[in-house]
């Protein structure tokens, strides 16, 4: 049985995951829950889900470029992107310029962009890359212009739905399965 049900997903998402080769995250509701939680001292603390690590660790092991792009000022998504050796680019005022800097770095065209975005300061951005993604719990406004949704709440394994998508419409999924388990 293969590593993921590639069937299950629209023909058009399968041939807009096929192309592509960079790969963006907003930070806050989809890698993380979205809530913001301070300590006594007012040091913010967020949560990241394993599951959505690997996955970007996996995009990279295949050739996929991946970047966190958010508006806020973190140090921990900072550091979380460290961990898994993926650009952060934080106070990010326009993303849409952001990830269109990243692209033209790389040599790619927005077409060859995915970005998985949440809210309302997604919407530019989600407009012009190849493939637009939701979490499940993202704003209406963004589940409805998003060319897919996945079934994972934003720090719950969404970022990992993503990365399984990409690697199975990319043919990695068996190759990656089977070094795993040999």
């Amino acid at each position: 049985m293969p590593y993921s049900h590639l069937n299950d997903y629209p023909a058009e998402v399968r041939e807009r995951a096929a192309r592509i080769r960079l790969a963006c995250f907003d930070v806050d509701g989809t890698l993380t829950d979205g809530r913001l939680i301070y300590d006594s001292d007012g040091r913010e603390l967020k949560a990241f889900h394993v599951h959505d690590g690997q996955g970007l660790v996996l995009l990279r092991k295949v050739g996929i470029a991946v970047a966190f792009v958010t508006a806020r000022a973190s140090t921990i998504a900072e550091q979380r992107a460290a961990e898994l050796g993926v650009e952060a680019h934080t106070r990010v005022a326009d993303k849409l310029a952001c990830v269109r800097e990243i692209a033209q770095r790389l040599g790619l065209d927005l077409d060859e962009v995915a970005f998985m975005g949440d809210d309302l300061p997604d919407l530019k951005v989600l407009a012009h890359v190849g493939l637009a993604v939701a979490p499940a719990n993202a704003h209406p406004w963004v589940r409805e212009r998003a060319h897919w949704r996945t079934g994972a709440q934003g720090g719950a394994g969404a970022g990992r739905e993503l990365c399984d998508l990409l690697l199975a419409a990319q043919g990695h999924a068996e190759r990656l399965l089977a070094q795993v388990l040999a």
